[in-house]
């Protein structure tokens, strides 16, 4: 490194002594003069980022504030039912999960439960996953899983799994609405595998929802173990710090006290109004990076196997949050952001030839973690451990990649700790909202996936209409024969449902040649069993 590049590192390099965290920018690019450019919407962005969290409505459409900074600082919540909300909600998961451990809470045979299956889909699912994996310990007092969609065959390898724990296992079903079809569908497999072992479900299932939902409704008339609040101003994936995260980590035995402070820590650094704080330096990259409108991708490279799963849970934080059609004045902007990534070194094995030598649509972050264990890391060479290897392979890729021209970032932390995983998940909690901002679009309502919930539902639809139209039918008929029966323009849909069916042998039979969509014939069978 010239005297030069150091000075740039010194100028882009940015820590706190407190965390004892650090983001590294110098090798994004960055000039004065663009960056000078960008000191008004900056400003904005930070006067927005203000606004959200005194209050103000950040999801016009649907009349809500976003509070998930309030869920480490409860006193910042703009109303006293808000703040009492969460302390009351964090004072019971820490107690109920101090039952749990003690024994005072147990199982319906007055066994003390040893396993956790936490049942949710999206935010509900990625997040705990991410601090479960990056935080547990070789002995937890519970073990936990997770059910994180809606496929029969992960229901039975999980239940599998489970096998003479079943009268030990405590289920959590997660889902504001109470009606989220894959942790819906979760919960009745889980119910179904219980129950058909001559237990009580109620007995051993605790419910994370909205106040008042249809879960919530159920948990109460059957008196479930336990009922825990989602509130409609705290997005899915942004719910970590709330009885989503926090219940699951604190069954596990994982330092929920400390993930709160470390995140807390980190909002406390990333409110200054100042280019070198570390969640206006991302945003800012970001734009450098992208132009702006998403035109490179986000490569997430965690050196850590505890961190393996950084980037499938800031997939959903980035991209659910900044892929957008429209703007914030309605034109259509097309944004977004896509976020790839594995953990090093396993990544200089597969993707990182491509990230050096071709398509130049990407930046890097590398995640560094400094302390290489709380074990032993024994020399595998003559003074050089497996540690040493880890960070060799970190630094060199990081020269490799800045050799080629290639931008990135380094986040780097003292260890993987429940201080740290609670500012690293702040930090990019801040970043993408400051972004959202920086680029005019809402971060805090996602009209796609609803979209997807109701193609999906319409299908469902028209599967019922194609079994009853099978069922009161006279015979084999082909798909366009099904579909003018039930009187569905959509052939395709009608090909490739009834080809679901027949494969999962829901009472329908297939003749013919499978693989012609025109050439084979669909018929109800009441010998295959529905």
């Amino acid at each position: 490194m010239t005297a030069h590049d150091f000075s740039r590192y010194r100028a882009w390099h940015v820590h706190d002594p407190d965390l004892d965290i650090s983001l590294d920018a110098s090798r994004m690019g960055l000039d004065e003069a663009w960056l000078t450019s960008m000191d008004a919407p900056l400003a904005a962005a930070w006067d927005a980022m203000e606004a959200l969290e005194g209050g103000a409505i950040a999801n016009p459409d649907e009349g809500r504030q976003v509070g998930h900074y309030w869920l480490r600082a409860p006193e910042l919540a703009p109303a006293r039912k808000q703040t009492t909300a969460i302390e009351d909600a964090l004072a019971a998961v820490k107690g109920f999960a101090d039952r749990v451990h003690s024994g005072d809470v147990r199982s319906e045979g007055g066994e003390p439960f040893c396993r956790v299956v936490s049942i949710g889909i999206g935010g509900s699912a990625l997040g705990p996953q991410f601090v479960s994996q990056a935080l547990r310990s070789a002995a937890p007092p519970l073990t936990v899983d997770f059910l994180d969609n809606t496929d029969p065959d992960g229901f039975a390898r999980a239940f599998a799994a489970i096998g003479d724990d079943v009268a030990r296992t405590l289920f959590i079903s997660i889902s504001k609405s109470g009606t989220t079809p894959e942790t819906r569908n979760g919960t009745l497999a889980a119910r179904r595998f219980v129950e058909a072992r001559g237990m009580s479900f109620a007995a051993c299932a605790v419910a994370v929802t909205g106040v008042g939902s249809a879960l919530d409704q159920l948990a109460q008339s059957e008196d479930w173990l336990a009922r825990f609040p989602m509130w409609d101003w705290v997005g899915g994936r942004t719910s970590e710090m709330s009885a989503v995260g926090l219940l699951p980590a604190a069954l596990e035995g994982l330092d929920v006290a400390g993930m709160l402070a470390g995140a807390a820590a980190m909002d406390r650094w990333t409110r200054t109004r100042d280019r070198r704080n570390p969640a206006a330096l991302l945003a800012l990259c970001w734009h450098k990076a992208t132009d702006g409108r998403g035109a490179r991708d986000m490569v997430i490279l965690p050196y850590k196997d505890r961190l393996a799963l950084l980037a499938r849970y800031l997939q959903q934080l980035v991209m659910e949050s900044l892929g957008k059609e429209k703007d914030l004045a309605g034109k259509v902007v097309h944004q977004g952001i896509a976020v790839y990534g594995n953990k090093g070194s396993t990544d200089q094995h597969a993707f990182v030839q491509q990230l050096r030598e071709g398509v130049p649509n990407f930046f890097t972050t590398f995640i560094e973690v400094l302390c290489d264990t709380d074990g032993d890391d024994p020399e595998v060479e003559d003074g050089v451990t497996a540690g040493d290897y880890l960070s060799g392979f970190l630094l060199g890729t990081r020269e490799a990649l800045h050799e080629a021209g290639r931008p990135s970032l380094t986040v780097t932390l003292p260890r993987v700790s429940a201080t740290s995983i609670g500012a690293l998940v702040a930090l990019y909690e801040r970043a993408v909202g400051l972004y959202a901002t920086l680029v005019g679009i809402n971060a805090y309502h996602q009209p796609g996936v609803e979209a997807g919930k109701k193609a999906a539902a319409n299908l469902l639809e028209l599967q019922r209409r194609l079994l009853s139209a099978l069922r009161a039918g006279d015979g084999p008929a082909t798909c366009i024969e099904v579909a003018r029966r039930a009187a569905i323009d959509d052939v395709e849909s009608v090909f490739l449902i009834l080809r679901h069916l027949a494969a999962n042998r829901r009472a329908i039979t297939v003749a013919g040649d499978r693989a012609d969509p025109f050439g084979c014939t669909y018929s109800w069978s009441d010998d295959v069993i529905e």
